[in-house]
């Protein structure tokens, strides 16, 4: 039986951005807005709105400051209703660059925080959505926060905060079912106003079946990407959590097909899921970046080496 309630959000522009500094071309975007749409995926994240004081556009592509002008290009023509979503980072945002809703294409603004800033996530999320958006607040590194850090900053989301959705979410790869279990019922036994949300990475294969325990203990906001793409391992794979619910108005097929005839062409190009180097960060909790360094070094499958030089010989 499918929960109405359930809303799916696909991350893959935004996610995939992490591997080659947002440089996807307008067709591509354009083709991945249009099977989300036909499949009936309720949001896209294309991607960041950060700031161009701080990011160079000669560095990076146009979805890591996702213009209006630009979006607009994007779902031009296109009858959809799969909403349109941006992620910020705190400290990375001008807030004065985003245009209340009504001038803008964009319907929600996710915003992007560890625990020690949510105190500048509610100033965010709130001016957001004064200027009229659907918000989130996204809580990274859950599994390294300190179970009293998650418990006030819960508190203060739920009184101070304009959010309607906070989102748990796996940076590392690191969770496990039992561990998803008890942050979705801790957070559900704080947050009364708010819905809950899941934002799974894969470096364990777990992202799926930890999107599936986190939606058995009542979290409607699910992410996925299609194929898996993005940083590192990538993601939560949205063609599975599409086979997954029975909500008849999804449609597999055409992510099915967008995966045949756009992201096998882009997997001989850029690397991403499940390989042994995210697989250890995960286990030992640690962020990819080293894993992502070796990958892309003369040393890229020697493992062993690569998990020592992570353990060390040294217990303080």
């Amino acid at each position: 039986m499918f929960r109405e309630k359930i809303k799916v959000f696909d991350c893959t522009i935004r996610d995939g951005g992490l591997i080659n500094s947002h440089n996807f071309d307008d067709r591509f975007v354009r083709e991945v807005y249009k099977a989300l749409s036909i499949a009936g995926v309720d949001y896209m994240e294309i991607g960041y709105k950060n700031s161009k004081k701080l990011f160079s556009p000669k560095e990076f592509g146009k979805w890591k400051f996702c213009d209006d002008r630009d979006i607009e290009k994007i779902i031009e023509g296109i009858e959809s209703r799969t909403k349109i979503s941006i992620m910020v980072d705190v400290d990375r945002v001008d807030v004065e660059d985003v245009k209340p809703k009504k001038e803008s294409p964009v319907d929600m603004i996710r915003v992007a925080s560890y625990v020690k800033d949510i105190d500048k996530a509610i100033f965010l999320v709130n001016n957001f959505a004064d200027k009229g958006y659907e918000t989130t607040v996204n809580i990274m590194a859950i599994s390294r926060a300190l179970d009293n850090e998650i418990t006030e900053a819960l508190n203060q989301l739920e009184s101070e905060c304009k959010a309607n959705v906070i989102y748990i979410v796996d940076s590392f790869g690191a969770l496990y079912q039992e561990s998803t279990e008890f942050l979705v019922k801790k957070f559900k036994s704080i947050l009364k106003t708010k819905e809950i949300g899941i934002h799974a990475h894969n470096n364990q294969q777990l992202a799926f079946s930890n999107t599936i325990e986190a939606i058995i203990h009542n979290t409607n906001f699910v992410d996925g990407t299609v194929y898996g793409l993005g940083r590192a391992a990538g993601n939560c794979p949205l063609e599975l959590l599409i086979g997954f619910l029975k909500n008849p108005k999804f449609d597999i097929r055409p992510i099915l097909d967008l995966i045949s005839k756009e992201f096998i062409p882009l997997r001989e190009k850029m690397e991403w899921g499940y390989i042994i180097p995210y697989a250890i960060t995960g286990i030992l909790d640690e962020h990819p970046k080293a894993a992502m360094a070796l990958r892309n070094s003369e040393k890229k499958e020697n493992y062993r080496e690569f998990y020592e030089s992570l353990v060390g010989d040294d217990l303080d």
